[in-house]
């Protein structure tokens, strides 16, 4: 199957856009598997939760690269009827939502106590996650966009950063608004959805992807959409470069100011951390297109490439891999354990068996993508 990638057409694809995207998954499959959550280097780790590290970057950067090409896409989704625009985008939107739920069901059983193989329990499969957000902040975003146009979407975005510090604040717990279980967010997750179905790698009933936050992630979607646009009207050139840099700069320094009353939090998605990471992003694909667009230097790029040009399939595949890694048993013990003791731990300390477990498992994934670029193999959701 030859397809495009993200509804991007390759002949109207920015290189430097490509190598983001690229870079975005092979961190994403990076700071998702690591050989030990116990031993993770500071950078590899997210927040606690006030704060931010490198590893909180890389989801809205996601966001950011999703926003870049509905830049591409929206030309022509902008011409089509209603009717055709609004099957596409709610096919799509519910196609990776779906898949995403899945994900978080596979492989589809467990073990109980006595080591038997049992079915797993639909109704207590958390509900969202990762791709989720992605397929509700398209929808969101494709929606604003056909819709309100540019200046709709400027005026969304304004009102949804500070909406939500509003809602939070006024309606969350008063003693702590921002806590993780005082959060407005949290009371509304555990309302719409239950208990049973939110992430509980916190110990308690937490969704990181919740509904609530899900309104200012969708900024992110929207502002990668805008540096997408002012990259095609102005070109690859300088002049694109010192407007993303100056754009980034002021958003860092808007992050900064709110951040004393509205802390950056990658868990709560604050609008100061929208700030800050779409300011970083444009940072980033301004540097990108200096190196690439700019200085010519392009020979370092297509590994980068392999994972931008087949973006959702090869982060849901990494996904399934470590899943099985982990349900195949081979005596009383995971293959995924086998491996990482035998071939990691038994000749490095914790941390860097850890880091080169999480980076060997990359280059599996890589060389995946790598096949399936050489076969000209690309699926578009």
């Amino acid at each position: 199957m030859t397809t495009q990638s993200l509804g991007v057409p390759f002949q109207e694809r920015y290189l430097a856009l490509d190598v983001l995207r690229g870079l975005t998954i092979a961190l994403m499959v990076v700071v998702n598997t690591p050989g030990s959550w116990s031993h993770l280097y500071a950078p590899f780790a997210h927040a606690d939760w006030h704060g931010f590290t490198i590893t909180d970057l890389v989801f809205p950067t996601f966001l950011f690269v999703v926003g870049n090409a509905m830049s591409f896409s929206m030309k022509k989704m902008e011409k089509m009827g209603q009717g055709i625009f609004l099957k596409k985008v709610f096919k799509r939107a519910v196609l990776i939502f779906l898949i995403g739920w899945g994900l978080n069901a596979f492989p589809f059983f467990d073990y109980n106590e006595s080591g038997e193989i049992v079915m797993i329990n639909w109704a207590e499969v958390r509900l969202l996650g990762v791709l989720q957000r992605i397929a509700l902040c398209y929808l969101i975003a494709s929606l604003i966009l056909y819709y309100l146009g540019k200046k709709g979407a400027i005026v969304f975005s304004i009102i949804a950063l500070f909406g939500y510090w509003a809602v939070l604040y006024f309606f969350g717990d008063a003693a702590d608004p921002y806590s993780m279980l005082g959060n407005f967010g949290s009371i509304l997750d555990l309302i719409l959805i239950g208990e049973r179905n939110l992430y509980m790698g916190e110990g308690v009933p937490f969704e990181p992807e919740g509904l609530l936050s899900t309104i200012p992630s969708t900024v992110n979607v929207i502002a990668g959409y805008f540096a997408g646009k002012l990259i095609q009207q102005i070109g690859n050139n300088l002049k694109t470069v010192k407007a993303l840099f100056l754009g980034g700069l002021i958003l860092i320094l808007l992050c900064l100011i709110w951040d004393m009353v509205f802390p950056i939090n990658k868990k709560l998605w604050t609008s100061s951390y929208v700030l800050l990471t779409v300011g970083l992003d444009l940072f980033l694909i301004g540097f990108l297109i200096w190196v690439i667009e700019v200085w010519k230097k392009r020979d370092w790029t297509y590994p980068f490439e392999v994972f931008g040009r087949n973006p959702l399939i090869l982060y849901v595949l990494s996904g399934v891999l470590i899943t099985l890694f982990y349900a195949i048993q081979i005596g009383d013990r995971s293959l995924k354990a086998v491996v990482y003791e035998s071939v990691f731990t038994s000749w490095l300390s914790d941390k860097n068996a850890s880091l080169l477990f999480a980076l060997s498992y990359m280059l599996l994934i890589w060389l995946i993508g790598y096949w399936m670029d050489k076969k000209k193999i690309y699926i578009k959701v």
